[in-house]
């Protein structure tokens, strides 16, 4: 398969196992991504989006049940692919993670520059003195003193530790890199840093994101698209401008209602009620018990329809 999308998930499916039911954490999940492109997947706490990550990485989880869907990076079908190859050529290689919270992904007693080198000589072969070359260069290119290189974790602020987790995700110089609420745990200072790095580095390397959040505000720095994911589902895909502007899902509608702006006097809305339980799922649309605008039809699942070259899972627009 070649096109011009360097990602492409099609109905990826991802349900765990608990002792008290199963957990359909991703659903049915279809979208892609080009190339130097910035998705930003929003959602409230719970509705999936790090799961999403993790299934796209294949960071499964020992009591994963269903694992299904397709999943092409660079036109090659990944899905198929054996857990040994993945982990040598596409985990870290062509498609790397932030996690959340860096000083929990960072080894406490080794210097950060060796953590940082570390990828390319495990997955690359590289020699250690070549590797810690190529880490110096990535310390530059994320804003970090290379005297710092020899420092550990707990000797950085949370700033400088988020950016050696970029450094380390991108030292193998891979195509996609997945951002997991990479700045949620820092100062709104540090944040607008963190994402002005970000964008910088988008263009200078040439890398596609997937930025998985729930901060609107943040998101609408680095977004290119938006997907907004819901109860494991996503149910909007949109162009950045035009979501922002104006989106069409009553749930991304209501996201933006509670988003306060700079100008103008407005009303701040909420959404009534809280997200379902991945073990107890609505029948029918699973945002239709907090929907304003609900009808006879949300009791059926809705269809996802295109509108005006937006995807939209919602019975309004069929």
């Amino acid at each position: 398969m070649t096109d011009d999308k360097l990602l492409r998930i099609e109905d990826l499916v991802m349900y765990f196992h608990t002792a008290n039911g199963e957990v359909q954490a991703v659903d049915g999940v279809t979208f892609d991504l080009g190339y130097k492109e910035a998705i930003v997947i929003l959602g409230e706490s719970g509705c999936g989006k790090s799961s999403l990550a993790k299934a796209i990485l294949r960071l499964l989880p020992r009591n994963v049940g269903t694992y299904t869907g397709k999943v092409y990076l660079d036109g090659a079908e990944l899905m198929g692919m054996g857990d040994e190859e993945f982990r040598q050529n596409i985990r870290w290689m062509k498609m790397s993670l932030v996690p959340q919270a860096a000083m929990n992904s960072l080894n406490p007693v080794l210097r950060v520059g060796d953590q940082v080198a570390e990828p390319m000589t495990v997955h690359m072969g590289v020699d250690k003195p070549t590797a810690l070359k190529s880490a110096h260069k990535m310390f530059e290119h994320v804003g970090v003193p290379a005297e710092f290189m020899s420092r550990y974790a707990f000797e950085l602020s949370g700033g400088m530790r988020q950016r050696v987790a970029i450094a380390m995700s991108l030292v193998t110089a891979p195509s996609l890199v997945i951002l997991d609420e990479p700045t949620s745990a820092l100062d709104v200072l540090t944040q607008a840093n963190i994402f002005n790095v970000l964008k910088r580095i988008k263009q200078e390397l040439e890398v596609s994101y997937i930025l998985i959040t729930h901060d609107i505000a943040t998101s609408s720095e680095l977004a290119d698209r938006v997907a907004v994911m819901y109860a494991g589902q996503i149910v909007e895909v949109s162009d950045a401008t035009r979501f922002f502007r104006s989106p069409l899902h009553p749930y991304s509608q209501k996201l933006m209602a509670s988003v306060p702006r700079l100008h103008g006097d407005k009303e701040l809305e909420f959404i009534t009620g809280q997200p379902p339980s991945l073990m107890g799922l609505p029948p029918g649309c699973r945002f239709a018990p907090r929907c304003p605008r609900r009808f006879e039809n949300c009791a059926q699942d809705p269809p996802v329809v295109d509108s005006g070259g937006i995807q939209v899972r919602c019975w309004l627009y069929v």
